[in-house]
């Protein structure tokens, strides 16, 4: 898929977070027109891009995004919610129905709401942004995981229903960028700067992503924890543990 030229819609765009590096990478590719949708706009600092309010969870605003950005051909789904301090055994079903809502449901409305239009303006690409979580554990962080896991299997079940209409289906996974988010997470629960080793610039994660989309890659593997997560997943049916500083299971690292 080719990147110059194209429209593109990113969501989940924040300050100096992935979105944010996607869509400054992708203008200056040459994209002629990213929308950056974000559930608080005053958060967008790219004044090239056109500013879109998103809420995933809400059906009338992704139909509203959907009027506003008919042009796309591209649609990056970042936006997603975290939490690491959630296991299944005790979990708020309240709170598990809420990430559910975004990181799939809310994925889901927006790959239904713009299928139309991407094949109406001739096909294109989606890129939904996973997690390793899906292929590991880390204590806390599992229903995430689980989020992103369904993630995963839609999207790989996309990529079949969509290539007919002239749609490339991709997902990205990667284990830790380094966004504000995710370095006060690793500081709180590991003590700081413990866990910077393990972590990639998102401008880094970002780089990667788009070029995957353009060479046509079906699975786009943004670091080194989603490396040997996905391998030590292949060679073992064991949940990979993920400790710090290194991806473990079994005694393979």
């Amino acid at each position: 898929m080719e990147l110059h030229g194209a429209t593109a819609l990113v969501t989940g765009v924040g300050i100096d977070n992935l979105g944010h590096h996607l869509v400054r990478q992708l203008i200056e590719r040459g994209a002629t027109r990213v929308y950056a949708a974000a559930r608080r706009p005053e958060n967008v600092h790219v004044d090239e891009a056109e500013i879109i309010r998103l809420d995933l969870t809400d059906a009338a605003s992704i139909e509203g995004a959907a009027r506003a950005a008919a042009d796309v051909d591209i649609l990056i789904n970042n936006a997603a919610t975290f939490a690491g301090d959630l296991n299944f055994i005790d979990a708020d079903l309240d709170r598990v129905r809420r990430l559910f809502e975004t990181n799939f449901y809310g994925t889901l409305r927006m790959v239904q709401a713009f299928t139309p239009i991407l094949e109406h303006n001739g096909g294109g690409a989606i890129l939904n942004v996973l997690s390793a979580a899906a292929w590991s554990h880390l204590d806390g962080v599992d229903v995430y995981g689980a989020t992103k896991a369904a993630g995963w299997r839609m999207t790989e079940s996309l990529r079949h229903e969509l290539a007919p209409r002239g749609i490339q289906v991709s997902s990205l996974l990667f284990g830790m960028a380094a966004t504000p988010t995710l370095r006060a997470y690793a500081d709180a629960v590991a003590g700081p700067g413990v866990m910077d080793a393990m972590m990639t610039p998102p401008a880094e994660i970002a780089r990667i992503a788009l070029d995957g989309i353009e060479a046509g890659r079906s699975q786009i593997l943004g670091d080194r924890l989603a490396v040997d997560a996905r391998a030590a997943l292949a060679d073992d049916p064991e949940p990979v543990v993920i400790t710090s500083p290194r991806v473990v299971a079994h005694g393979v690292s």
